[in-house]
């Protein structure tokens, strides 16, 4: 298998370029509070004479005199923001409008899927782009290195979204803010990646993936990054269904036919499709030797694997335990969302170091989320273990801007706290009062598989106002499972429930929550609803769902998905 031509190069260049934003994070680190202050400070001096800053008053806060005054200036000044608080100004940005909640005009907007409400168009500025993103993206390369030496020897597969998906009406493109940032890099990185950026460009869900592994299994990977483990499941899942068709496309240096794949994409990735009957014949060998082959048997020294492995991503963890050589790391990919990189994990924790001096950071209390009057901490007054919902101020518009995340503080990087992800504020789920929590669904069913001896692969559970009832979903691994052993393993996660919340088992005793419902979903469930919202805008790459809720458009897309033989 090949390696790369000159590995020494991607090392030292970007070793120089990662390393100087390396050192600065340190020097941030050892004084958050004060770095917190010079943040805050650059933002708004950045958004002074905008229409937003005018509006809150930016210049009269900025005349404090202490980082104390400052915080305060600013928090009388400027109210605590969601999506929908930002959107009118947005919108004028989106028709044309500059300086409205920042300087000019974005150069890019990352949407997310909406499900009830609009999808929100989140704006990327110039300077978030290049001078934090950029500088980040740096530092995380930087790291690859410093934690495993050889992760650039060979090759990368990675899943970002398609650069353009479209455009607003002022004709600003939106798209992928990690699809820019790997269509942007220096050609000496580009030359690591197993397969070119056009083919992020495949709309067809199915012809992406084939084509990525198409490419990716012929090759000497040594790198993965996806910020979704769900991702991993498919790739390998693909090519134990496909397999004989990548072992052809191989030998014969072509790529099937019959995907639906533009022929303009097809001829960028011609110059990677070479007659490799050697590789073929590896491939078929390992199949016949394993079965079952996995990326620890085609790409025996991968070095490392980055994805989510917090919140509920953790579920879709079990599903690639033994997939991979005993000697990668398994790096967790950090605290990111379509708003905001929050920061970086630098070693082999789950944790993720927030950068002080890139992002203006404040935080309520879990204790103190359903208060009016919600007191803010600031960075350096966070405790250790610990829950927390994170407001972020940026360079790109968003101020005082409530993530609806819960997250866990850590040990400190420095001085400065890191945080952990635990699941989405709106994972917490009521229909009366119960407020049952989505990491309580999570493991009341994995401690259910361990008293039954049932193992379900995928899982999820939906409020349902009117019968005043929760639904269960799961996908048993063994698909024989009858709809009675189903009931009777609701009937364990049902009793968990009520032992790990109390307000739970008192709804329940007083029938204002009825008996749960149950219902077996076909194989590949969660793939094929996947594929539904993704055919309908989401992003593979980063796609995410909590498993409880309260959505009836995504409660509607899994009754479609039980088994024909329910009831």
């Amino acid at each position: 298998m090949e390696s790369s031509s000159c590995p020494f190069l991607p090392n030292l260049l970007l070793g120089i370029a990662g390393g100087i934003q390396y050192l600065s994070l340190k020097r941030a680190t050892k004084r958050p509070r004060k770095s917190q202050e010079h943040t805050l400070r650059k933002i708004l001096t950045y958004a002074r004479d905008t229409e937003y800053g005018q509006q809150y008053r930016f210049a009269y806060i900025l005349e404090a005199k202490d980082d104390a005054e400052l915080y305060r200036r600013y928090q009388e000044c400027v109210p605590a923001n969601d999506y929908e608080d930002l959107r009118p100004y947005v919108e004028k940005h989106k028709h044309g409008g500059e300086n409205i909640l920042f300087p000019g005009k974005p150069v890019l907007y990352a949407t997310t899927s909406g499900t009830t409400k609009e999808p929100k168009w989140v704006p990327i500025t110039d300077v978030y782009l290049h001078n934090i993103y950029g500088k980040m993206t740096r530092v995380w390369l930087f790291n690859f290195i410093k934690n495993r030496p050889k992760v650039f020897t060979g090759k990368i597969v990675s899943i970002v979204g398609k650069v353009k998906e479209g455009e607003a009406p002022d004709g600003t493109m939106f798209g992928s803010v990690s699809g820019v940032t790997q269509r942007d890099c220096p050609n000496f990185v580009k030359k690591l990646y197993a397969s070119p950026h056009s083919v992020y460009s495949i709309e067809d869900y199915t012809a992406r993936y084939y084509t990525l592994m198409r490419m990716g299994i012929e090759r000497n990977i040594t790198l993965v990054v996806t910020a979704n483990p769900s991702t991993i499941v498919e790739m390998q899942n693909n090519v134990n269904e496909f397999f004989e068709d990548y072992c052809y496309d191989i030998e014969h240096g072509t790529l099937k036919a019959d995907l639906n794949i533009p022929q303009w994409i097809r001829d960028t990735i011609q110059p990677y499709l070479q007659p490799n009957p050697e590789r073929a014949a590896e491939l078929r060998a390992l199949k016949a030797k394993y079965g079952t082959v996995l990326p620890k048997h085609y790409w025996p020294n991968i070095q490392l694997l980055d994805t989510w492995q917090c919140g509920n991503t953790a579920v879709y963890l079990d599903k690639i335990k033994g997939s991979f050589p005993e000697h990668m790391l398994h790096q967790e990919f950090g605290y990111f969302a379509s708003e905001c990189r929050f920061g970086l994990v630098l070693d082999d924790t789950i944790n993720t170091v927030l950068f002080p001096h890139f992002h203006y950071y404040e935080f309520v209390a879990q204790e103190d989320l359903d208060r009016d009057n919600k007191r803010f901490y600031q960075l350096h007054e966070l405790q250790q273990g610990k829950r927390y919902c994170p407001y972020v101020t940026t360079f790109a518009g968003l101020y005082r801007y409530n993530m609806n995340d819960l997250v866990e503080v850590g040990p400190c990087f420095g001085n400065t706290p890191t945080v952990h992800m635990i699941q989405k504020v709106n994972g917490i789920v009521t229909m009366t009062g119960e407020k049952l929590h989505e990491r309580q669904f999570i493991n009341a069913v994995h401690e259910a598989e361990m008293l039954t001896g049932l193992q379900t692969k995928f899982f999820v559970g939906f409020a349902d106002l009117d019968k005043s009832a929760y639904h269960f979903y799961y996908e048993f691994a063994d698909q024989s499972t009858s709809q009675e052993q189903a009931e009777l393993f609701t009937d364990h996660v049902d009793a968990l429930l009520k032992q790990s919340n109390i307000e739970y088992e008192a709804k329940r005793a007083s029938f204002r929550v009825k008996d749960p419902i149950t219902h077996r979903l076909v194989e590949q469930s969660f793939e094929k609803f996947k594929a539904q919202c993704i055919a309908e805008g989401a992003r593979d790459g980063q796609f995410k769902m909590n498993l409880l809720m309260q959505d009836e458009k995504r409660h509607q897309k899994f009754k479609a998905l039980v088994l024909d033989s329910e009831g």
